[in-house]
Protein backbone atom coordinates (compact mmCIF):
# COMPACT_ATOMS: atom_id res chain seq x y z
CA UNK A 1 0.00 0.00 0.00
CA UNK A 2 1.21 3.50 -0.81
CA UNK A 3 1.77 5.98 1.98
CA UNK A 4 1.50 9.76 1.72
CA UNK A 5 3.23 11.91 4.33
CA UNK A 6 1.40 15.20 4.86
CA UNK A 7 3.50 17.76 6.74
CA UNK A 8 1.33 20.43 8.32
CA UNK A 9 2.31 23.60 10.13
CA UNK A 10 -0.98 24.79 11.63
CA UNK A 11 -4.70 24.02 11.94
CA UNK A 12 -5.29 26.48 9.07
CA UNK A 13 -2.87 24.56 6.85
CA UNK A 14 -4.46 21.25 7.87
CA UNK A 15 -7.87 22.44 6.73
CA UNK A 16 -6.48 23.76 3.44
CA UNK A 17 -4.89 20.43 2.44
CA UNK A 18 -7.70 18.13 3.56
CA UNK A 19 -9.71 17.88 0.32
CA UNK A 20 -6.75 17.51 -2.06
CA UNK A 21 -5.17 14.87 0.22
CA UNK A 22 -8.45 12.95 0.48
CA UNK A 23 -8.78 13.00 -3.30
CA UNK A 24 -5.19 11.90 -3.85
CA UNK A 25 -5.28 9.15 -1.21
CA UNK A 26 -8.43 7.71 -2.75
CA UNK A 27 -7.04 7.81 -6.29
CA UNK A 28 -3.84 5.95 -5.45
CA UNK A 29 -5.20 3.81 -2.61
CA UNK A 30 -2.83 5.28 -0.05
CA UNK A 31 -2.83 5.63 3.68
CA UNK A 32 -1.83 9.01 5.12
CA UNK A 33 0.80 9.84 7.70
CA UNK A 34 0.23 13.31 9.19
CA UNK A 35 3.36 14.95 10.60
CA UNK A 36 3.71 18.20 12.51
CA UNK A 37 7.20 19.36 13.52
CA UNK A 38 7.63 22.05 16.17
CA UNK A 39 10.88 23.69 17.10
CA UNK A 40 11.94 22.64 20.60
CA UNK A 41 11.62 25.42 23.10
CA UNK A 42 11.04 25.67 26.78
CA UNK A 43 8.11 26.32 29.04
CA UNK A 44 4.92 27.92 27.85
CA UNK A 45 6.15 28.34 24.26
CA UNK A 46 6.66 24.58 23.93
CA UNK A 47 3.24 23.89 25.40
CA UNK A 48 1.65 26.34 22.97
CA UNK A 49 3.45 24.85 19.95
CA UNK A 50 2.57 21.32 21.06
CA UNK A 51 -1.09 22.27 21.51
CA UNK A 52 -1.19 23.88 18.06
CA UNK A 53 0.45 20.82 16.52
CA UNK A 54 -2.00 18.47 18.21
CA UNK A 55 -4.93 20.62 17.04
CA UNK A 56 -3.63 20.62 13.46
CA UNK A 57 -3.12 16.86 13.47
CA UNK A 58 -6.52 16.23 15.02
CA UNK A 59 -8.32 18.46 12.51
CA UNK A 60 -6.80 16.71 9.50
CA UNK A 61 -7.09 13.23 11.01
CA UNK A 62 -10.80 13.73 11.64
CA UNK A 63 -11.47 14.89 8.08
CA UNK A 64 -9.56 11.96 6.61
CA UNK A 65 -11.20 9.37 8.86
CA UNK A 66 -14.65 10.72 7.98
CA UNK A 67 -13.81 9.80 4.37
CA UNK A 68 -12.53 6.33 5.39
CA UNK A 69 -8.87 7.13 4.70
CA UNK A 70 -6.39 5.16 6.87
CA UNK A 71 -4.44 7.64 8.99
CA UNK A 72 -1.42 7.66 11.29
CA UNK A 73 0.07 10.76 12.90
CA UNK A 74 3.23 12.02 14.55
CA UNK A 75 4.06 15.15 16.55
CA UNK A 76 7.81 15.78 16.46
CA UNK A 77 10.16 18.38 17.93
CA UNK A 78 13.26 19.40 15.99
CA UNK A 79 15.30 22.49 15.16
CA UNK A 80 15.53 21.25 11.57
CA UNK A 81 11.97 20.80 10.31
CA UNK A 82 12.93 19.66 6.82
CA UNK A 83 15.36 17.04 8.11
CA UNK A 84 12.83 15.70 10.63
CA UNK A 85 10.17 15.32 7.93
CA UNK A 86 12.58 13.68 5.48
CA UNK A 87 13.92 11.25 8.10
CA UNK A 88 10.37 10.26 8.98
CA UNK A 89 9.49 9.85 5.31
CA UNK A 90 12.44 7.52 4.76
CA UNK A 91 11.82 5.53 7.95
CA UNK A 92 8.12 5.10 7.13
CA UNK A 93 8.74 4.28 3.45
CA UNK A 94 6.44 6.96 2.05
CA UNK A 95 5.69 7.30 -1.65
CA UNK A 96 4.94 11.03 -1.65
CA UNK A 97 5.37 14.04 0.62
CA UNK A 98 2.65 16.69 0.55
CA UNK A 99 3.25 20.19 1.88
CA UNK A 100 0.55 22.79 2.24
CA UNK A 101 2.19 26.18 1.97
CA UNK A 102 1.02 28.55 4.68
CA UNK A 103 0.93 31.82 2.78
CA UNK A 104 3.08 33.50 5.44
CA UNK A 105 4.73 36.74 4.53
CA UNK A 106 8.35 36.88 3.40
CA UNK A 107 9.64 37.92 6.85
CA UNK A 108 7.96 34.94 8.54
CA UNK A 109 9.41 32.61 5.91
CA UNK A 110 12.90 33.98 6.51
CA UNK A 111 12.58 33.33 10.24
CA UNK A 112 11.33 29.79 9.72
CA UNK A 113 13.70 28.97 6.89
CA UNK A 114 12.56 27.66 3.55
CA UNK A 115 11.43 24.17 4.47
CA UNK A 116 10.03 23.23 1.02
CA UNK A 117 13.27 24.16 -0.75
CA UNK A 118 15.38 22.22 1.74
CA UNK A 119 13.15 19.19 1.41
CA UNK A 120 13.21 19.20 -2.38
CA UNK A 121 17.00 19.57 -2.42
CA UNK A 122 17.57 16.73 0.03
CA UNK A 123 15.24 13.91 -1.01
CA UNK A 124 14.49 11.53 -3.83
CA UNK A 125 10.89 11.18 -2.66
CA UNK A 126 8.48 13.25 -4.76
CA UNK A 127 7.27 16.41 -3.01
CA UNK A 128 3.90 17.96 -3.85
CA UNK A 129 3.47 21.62 -2.87
CA UNK A 130 -0.07 22.92 -2.46
CA UNK A 131 -0.30 26.72 -2.57
CA UNK A 132 -2.38 28.42 0.15
CA UNK A 133 -5.15 29.39 -2.28
CA UNK A 134 -5.53 25.90 -3.82
CA UNK A 135 -9.22 24.99 -3.85
CA UNK A 136 -9.54 22.13 -6.28
CA UNK A 137 -9.19 18.40 -6.00
CA UNK A 138 -6.27 16.65 -7.66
Amino acid sequence: MSRILVAISSPWAANRVAEPVIDLARKIGAEVLIVHVSRPSGGQMREQEQAEGETAISALRQQLQEKSIAVQSLLLFSDDIASAVLSTAEQRDVSLIVLGLTGKNVFARLLAGNVPVEMIKNTRIPVLLLPPDWNKTL
